[in-house]
C-alpha cells in the first residue's frame, strides 16, 4: 500500500464545504487551488495497491483534508462483513489519514452477489442487532469512529416497529458511532413518504453528527401521480434542500458539509459554485458563533 500516514500534513476540522474527488477534474483542482475546503473520495475506488489514482490522491492528500466515504461495506446485510474488504478498509485509514469515514445503512450483498445500489432495510429489533455488530466490526478492524449515512428511501417496510430516528438513535448509543446527515436524503425520502422534513430534522440527535452531504435528486410520479424523488446525484441542490440545510445550520452551527455530484459530472466551476453557496450558510453560522463568544 505505500508509505502510510506520517507524510501527510494534519489539517484542522474543515469548516468550509468540500466536494467529490473526480480525476477528470484534477487539471484544474491543481492550478486553481484553495477552491473548496476538502476532498471526498469513495472508499472502493481506491482499493487496489497503486496506479494513477492513488497517484492523484497522494497529491491531493498533501494539499488538503481528506473524507473517506464507502458504499460497499453492506451494513444492513444478513450474512458477515467481508473482512478482506474491511482489511482494505483499514489500510486506506491508515494510508490517507482522512478527517472521517462513513458509509450508508444499506445493504448491497447476499451470498455472494453483489448490487450495485444501497437497498433500504426495515426498522425493527432484528435489524438493529445485526447492523450495530457489522458496525461494532467494523469500528474493531479499522480502529476508529465510523460515520452512518441515513438512507433515500422510497417505500415502508410492513416489518419496520421503529422509527428511522429512533433507529439511528439506538445504533449510535449502542455502537458510537457517529452520523452523517444526508440533507438531500432527508427531502427525497419525506416527500416520497409524505413525511415532514423540518419535524425530522428537529428530532434528529445533531450532536453526533460529524458531516452533512447535499446532492441533487432527480423528480418523478409514482404510479398514481404523486411526487417521487429520486437520489441521483446528477445536478445541482435543490432549493428546498439548500433551505433545509440553511435552517439546521443556523440552528447546530457550521458542520463539514460535502456537495456530493456523481453522475453527469459537470465542469469543474460548477461544482465549486455549488461548494460556494454551502460556504455561504457555513460562514454565516461561524460568524453568529463569534458573535456569541464576543458577547
Amino acid at each position: 500500500m505505500g508509505t502510510l500516514g506520517a507524510h501527510y500534513p494534519a489539517f484542522a476540522r474543515p469548516l468550509r464545504a468540500g466536494v467529490g474527488l473526480k480525476l477528470e477534474h484534477l487539471p484544474e483542482i491543481l492550478t486553481q487551488k484553495d477552491q473548496v475546503g476538502f476532498f471526498e473520495v469513495h472508499a472502493e475506488n481506491y482499493m487496489g495497491a497503486g496506479g494513477a489514482s492513488h497517484r492523484a490522491l497522494d497529491v491531493i492528500r498533501q494539499a488538503y483534508p481528506l473524507s473517506l466515504h464507502g458504499v460497499g461495506l453492506s451494513i444492513g446485510g444478513e450474512g458477515p462483513l467481508d473482512e478482506a474488504h474491511l482489511s482494505r478498509l483499514r489500510d486506506l485509514n491508515q494510508r490517507y489519514e482522512p478527517f472521517l469515514f462513513s458509509d450508508h445503512l444499506a445493504w448491497s450483498t447476499h451470498d455472494t452477489s453483489y448490487f450495485n445500489d444501497l437497498l433500504p432495510v426495515p426498522y425493527n429489533k432484528i435489524t438493529l442487532s445485526r447492523v450495530c455488530e457489522h458496525i461494532d466490526r467494523v469500528q474493531e478492524v479499522v480502529g476508529r469512529q465510523m460515520l452512518l449515512e441515513n438512507p433515500s428511501t422510497y417505500v415502508a417496510f410492513e416489518q419496520s416497529t421503529i422509527g428511522e430516528i429512533d433507529f439511528l438513535k439506538e445504533i449510535v448509543r449502542k455502537t458510537g458511532c457517529g452520523l452523517l446527515l444526508d440533507v438531500n436524503n432527508v427531502h427525497v425520502s419525506c416527500t416520497n413518504q409524505e413525511w415532514d422534513a423540518e419535524a425530522y430534522l428537529e428530532a434528529f440527535p445533531m450532536q453526533h453528527v460529524g458531516e452533512i452531504h447535499l446532492g441533487g435528486h432527480a423528480p418523478d410520479v409514482d404510479d398514481v401521480g404523486r411526487p417521487l424523488l429520486i437520489d441521483a446525484h446528477d445536478r445541482e441542490v435543490d432549493a428546498a434542500v439548500w433551505a433545509l440545510f440553511e435552517n439546521v445550520i443556523a440552528r447546530v452551527g457550521p458542520i463539514p458539509t460535502l456537495v456530493e455530484w456523481d453522475n453527469d459530472i459537470p465542469a469543474w466551476d460548477v461544482l465549486v459554485s455549488e461548494a460556494q453557496a454551502a460556504d455561504s450558510i457555513l460562514d454565516r453560522a461561524v460568524r453568529a458563533q463569534d458573535l456569541k463568544q464576543v458577547g
